[in-house]
């Protein structure tokens, strides 16, 4: 999917909505535990109940690597599932990989060669060659970190050299001799407010992939103030706010419900540009 097709997906389903598939074993509704596989069944439950509302899944390979050769079988289930089944959706791998060039090359293949995926985050701190392999798969994204919406991300992010660039504007202007914004987007957190308008100065036209909107207490309507390009540039991710707002066995229609309220209110913002 390039740019322009990502763009016209938002268009036709007015949303820029993500859903994380952050899903826990110990957190799903108790009664999937029955199930051959709980975790697939989960998902695939969330993913045919929110589908029509959203233009991505973000599943987080914390999530399914925690459960070891099982974890893994269900991750290539459900992006199987979303590919089969959904093939409009923009499939995000949250890995946040990067590591020497060797290694990374590695890592790359298994997303893209291996699994078929859209897109991979990827942490920029070990420089170009740990990210260059990634970018060999012309028809593929690298979603590279640079300003994160968890407290830490002050500790390193946001110190400035002594010209005063802060290391998230280093990442940003460095990485853009890498690759153009067909094929490099970045993950910028929804907590960040104002921040995006810095973001904004670097990066005009790229898209964003936001996460911490909902649980995280990231305002949408802030991100979008800041954030919007003329081709929306946005793509917001709500995880624990849609998949968990509900422990019973109505858990997917209650998905569905607040994946309906952020929707609304995406499509909302979208008046601004369409």
């Amino acid at each position: 999917m390039n740019k322009q097709q990502l763009f016209e997906n938002i268009k036709r389903k007015k949303s820029f909505l993500c859903v994380g598939l952050d899903t826990d074993i110990k957190k799903i509704p108790a009664h999937l535990l029955k199930e051959e596989d709980p975790i697939f069944a989960f998902n695939k439950a969330i993913i045919d109940a929110t589908a029509d509302l959203c233009i991505a899944y973000k599943p987080n390979l914390a999530f399914y690597e925690s459960m070891g050769v099982k974890g893994w079988i269900a991750f290539e289930k459900t992006v199987n599932y979303i590919k089969e089944n959904y093939p409009d959706q923009f499939i995000i791998a949250d890995a946040k990989r990067g590591d020497i060039g060797n290694t990374s090359e590695m890592y790359a293949r298994s997303f893209f060669d291996e699994l078929n995926i859209d897109s991979v985050t990827v942490a920029p701190y070990m420089g170009e060659d740990s990210v260059k392999p990634f970018l060999i798969y012309p028809e593929k994204w690298v979603i590279l970190l640079a300003l994160t919406s968890n407290k830490g991300s002050h500790d390193f992010q946001l110190t400035e050299d002594v010209n005063g660039e802060r290391l998230f504007e280093k990442v940003l202007k460095t990485s853009q001799q890498w690759a153009s914004d067909e094929q490099m987007m970045y993950v910028v957190g929804a907590t960040q407010g104002k921040m995006f308008l810095d973001i904004r100065k670097h990066v005009p036209n790229h898209f964003l992939l936001v996460p911490g909107v909902g649980a995280q207490g990231g305002s949408l309507e802030e991100v979008c103030k800041y954030g919007m390009n003329k081709m929306c540039g946005l793509i917001v991710n709500s995880s624990r706010g849609i998949i968990y707002a509900d422990k019973t066995e109505k858990f997917a229609e209650e998905a569905r419900k607040s994946a309906k309220a952020v929707q609304t209110e995406m499509e909302e913002q979208l008046k601004a540009i369409l």
